[in-house]
């Protein structure tokens, strides 16, 4: 992959405790190991020099194409050359049932394979071990090298010929050659056999993962790949959901808008719980419940961060990472997001919103009772005492704090669902008090917030500009579909943030000066938006536009330029994913209907 051709063609494996992206040509070019949010062992998506990628070159290839397995995070690259020799390369990271858990190793394991012909190919394996991009020192025995840089060690082992891999000449594949990616420790049995018996277990766990989830009759595919997606986002070992892979993707070409996104945003976390709930898969929601306790019981206090490291760390410091050139040779390449020192009130709705199903959902092994409502109580005390004061707002401006109508709404939307939540529990002088200040929340945010020169809810209480996070307003329940203030304020809002078919998130200048790509979760948020007023052709349209705009492979990142169509942002984008399955679910037709 070149500087000047890299684009976001890219595939995700992954297994719920490290992931890695592959371009469309099977090169390895971005990993995080031993977790998402660690040191890179492969950085080259934002880096320009020839290292810090695993690729596999096929002697005189004129052909690529790239696949997942049908319903799997098992991704195939097949390489074709100019004698008909085709060679398939198999990536993915093992996850499957064992001793009565999930196995996810802190491994990668790539199986090339002969398809036709007598393939030449010739390896580089160059990883760069850490955010200095160094090369690492290397040592080698039999059949495995160690790469090592400072306290990092990464250990391939391999039975394909080892001078050849290092020394990267070519040779002929009249095999299947496995390489394993991992810590430092012994394969203990043929590589090549433990590589197919994990593809074997892998594949078969995918597959029963989304022969469980109730998808919509249309757009089944687009929704499956989706839903998987975010599954490889959560954090397996705390219940953390990322928000991205990526660090440092910008937003737009050249406008230095990048950011770390490895890190759990309570708020991109609840939409993909959310929307996986939906399809029926709860237990990253159940996850999820545990991580956020763990983070309530450590605190000590009820007040929250916008976002946490995966282990639930505080601190996030920024720092830039000044020897990686960058996506393209676009830096900074960013370490660390500063926003976790953002007042951002909607995080409290957005915690109690998440919870609130563990209330209501039979299905669920640990069902929520009193002890998790009395420590929601505590975040709904800071909704109700925080609601009307400034933030930095869901779009985490960096230079502003004002009265933010979306967080308003949230922290009214924690209050009323506490409500529910004590109803549910029978706990009725809790629900009448909670109802109190609910109402008394919906009053003032309605009478502030609430523009009659422009017949539409604005960003901030007594503003004038649009906010796209308000076309949630129906989703939370705050108004109703058909009420003419929320016609008006979607009317509003498309009037001064559509482009096109997409949307941006605002128009008015901000840190960096004025957004000059759409933002995809706003493009899916109007489209519910219509669907909602009973604008349904246009929204279905719309859609089908979007889904267009996806990877080959099924996938999207976080902003679009409305011009070109092309990806920009981190990849993939956990929102995007999230738009797309809601937007689905909201425009299909009923199982019931098609059959």
């Amino acid at each position: 992959m070149d500087a000047d051709t890299a684009n976001l063609e890219l595939g995700v494996i992954g297994n719920c405790q490290i992931a890695g992206l592959i371009d469309a040509q099977g090169s390895l070019i971005w990993a995080c190991i031993p977790r998402f949010d660690a040191e890179p062992a492969f950085s080259r998506l934002v880096d320009t020099r020839d290292h810090g990628h695993f690729s596999i070159k096929l002697q005189d290839q004129c052909d690529a194409t790239q696949s997942y397995r049908h319903n799997t995070a098992v991704l195939c690259t097949e390489l074709t050359d100019r004698s008909g020799g085709v060679l398939r390369i198999t990536d993915f990271c093992p996850r499957f049932r064992q001793y009565g858990r999930y196995y996810r190793p802190v491994m990668i394991i790539r199986r090339v394979e002969v398809v036709r012909g007598n393939p030449v190919i010739r390896t580089r394996l160059r990883p760069s071990m850490g955010w200095d991009g160094g090369r690492p020192a290397t040592t080698r025995g039999s059949n495995h090298v160690r790469f090592m840089r400072r306290d990092q060690v990464l250990r391939v082992t391999t039975d394909a010929p080892l001078t050849h891999v290092l020394d990267e000449t070519p040779f002929m594949v009249d095999g299947t050659l496995t390489f394993v990616l991992g810590p430092d420790e012994s394969v203990k049995e043929s590589v090549d056999a433990m590589g197919r018996r994990f593809l074997e277990l892998t594949e078969t766990y995918w597959r029963e993962w989304t022969r469980s989830l109730a998808i919509p009759f249309e757009w089944q595919r687009e929704v499956i790949r989706a839903a998987i997606t975010l599954k490889l986002s959560a954090y397996e070992d705390t219940g953390a959901v990322i928000a991205a892979f990526t660090t440092s993707i910008p937003e737009a070409a050249g406008t230095q808008r990048n950011w770390d996104y490895r890190y759990c945003w309570l708020r991109d976390a609840f939409f993909t719980v959310h929307a996986l709930n939906r399809l029926g898969a709860t237990r990253t929601m159940e996850g999820f419940l545990r991580y956020i306790i763990n983070l309530v019981a450590a605190g000590g206090e009820p007040s929250l961060q916008p976002l946490y490291g995966i282990g639930g760390e505080r601190r996030i410091d920024e720092e830039t990472a000044d020897a990686l050139a960058g996506y393209r040779g676009m830096g900074p390449v960013r370490v660390g997001n500063a926003a976790y020192h953002q007042q951002q009130h909607d995080v409290y709705g957005t915690v109690v919103l998440a919870a609130t199903q563990a209330f209501f959902d039979e299905r669920l092994e640990r069902p929520g009772d009193r002890s998790l409502y009395h420590r929601l109580c505590a975040l709904g005390e800071q909704a109700a005492r925080l609601y009307d004061q400034p933030d930095a707002g869901i779009w985490e401006y960096r230079g502003r704090a004002r009265v933010h109508t979306y967080s308003a709404m949230m922290c009214w939307a924690a209050c009323d669902r506490l409500r529910r939540i004590a109803d549910r529990l029978g706990l009725d002088a809790e629900a009448r008090r909670w109802k109190k200040q609910a109402a008394t929340m919906h009053q003032r945010i309605t009478a502030e917030a609430w523009n009659e020169e422009r017949s539409a809810f604005t960003e901030t209480f007594g503003g004038d500009t649009m906010d796209a996070s308000l076309l949630l307003m129906h989703e939370l329940g705050f108004l109703t579909a058909d009420d003419p203030r929320f016609v008006s304020t979607v009317e509003a809002i498309e009037q001064d943030l559509r482009r096109g078919d997409h949307l941006f998130r605002y128009a008015a200048e901000d840190d960096f000066g004025y957004p000059e790509n759409a933002f995809n979760i706003c493009t899916f948020w109007f489209v519910d938006a219509l669907h909602a007023i009973g604008r349904g052709d246009e929204a279905r349209q719309i859609f089908c536009k979007m889904l267009e705009h996806r990877t080959r492979l099924g996938l999207l990142s976080e902003d679009l330029d409305p011009h070109t169509g092309e990806l920009w942002g981190n990849f993939p984008q956990t929102y995007s994913m999230v738009g797309l399955i809601n937007a689905a679910m909201h425009l299909s037709r009923p199982w019931e209907e098609a059959l």
